[in-house]
């Protein structure tokens, strides 16, 4: 077990003492941490060799949920990897996106506020998927739906999302799903609960 000393700032706890002056003094102390190791200086998410699993699941499962540590950051070196790929990226929240399917893959109405003066309008704008893979360069591998804060979704939503590859060929979903102690993912379709039989249901009828 490492000892790592802290200095001490003006900040810091300390004890009060009685001067001669009749005032008090802030006496400041050093304290310590204790590091676990060496993971505690560099971060322990450049120790973990998992790049090359992370991109094999990928390609495998093709829809992952993915579990990160709850100060964030860990996360942008496995979506870096996957830029690097040649991946183009959507990156989208949860929380507002309202029914997947009809958001992703096909044309939806938005009403926007009126705010009590203006008409009721409604505003159609075209699927967000099939726009954006229209609009992929010819030396894209393809297009990583990313989506943030996927807990708040029904399981009938995430079930969607992992069948949405097989709707899509070029189209990988990461969704983040929850936090966990240290970055780790799941395939989709066993956290959303999809048997196989369904996924392959819905592949022979993109076919």
């Amino acid at each position: 077990m490492l000892c790592c000393p802290v200095a001490p700032h003006k900040h810091s706890l300390g004890q009060l003492a009685f001067t001669k002056g009749g005032r008090y003094q802030k006496r400041l102390f050093s304290r310590s941490v204790r590091c676990g190791g060496l993971a505690d200086f560099i971060g322990g998410d450049l120790l973990k060799p998992d790049l090359g699993r992370w991109l094999e699941d990928v390609e495998k499962h093709k829809a992952l949920a993915v579990y990160s540590p709850h100060e964030g950051g860990y996360e942008g070196r496995y979506l870096t990897r996957l830029r690097y790929q040649g991946y183009v990226f959507l990156d989208l929240s949860a929380r507002g996106l309202g029914d997947p399917e009809t958001t992703l893959t096909k044309i939806h109405p938005v009403c926007p506020p009126h705010l009590g003066r203006q008409p009721i309008a409604r505003w159609y704008f075209p699927p967000e998927v099939d726009y954006r893979l229209n609009l992929l360069p010819p030396e894209a591998k393809g297009l990583v739906v990313w989506i943030i804060e996927a807990k708040v979704l029904s399981k009938a939503e995430l079930q969607f999302l992992a069948l949405l590859p097989s709707l899509r060929p070029k189209v990988r979903v990461i969704a983040e799903c929850g936090n966990w102690r240290k970055f780790i993912w799941k395939p989709l379709n066993e956290i959303a609960g999809l048997s196989p039989s369904e996924e392959l249901q819905a592949s022979t009828q993109q076919a």
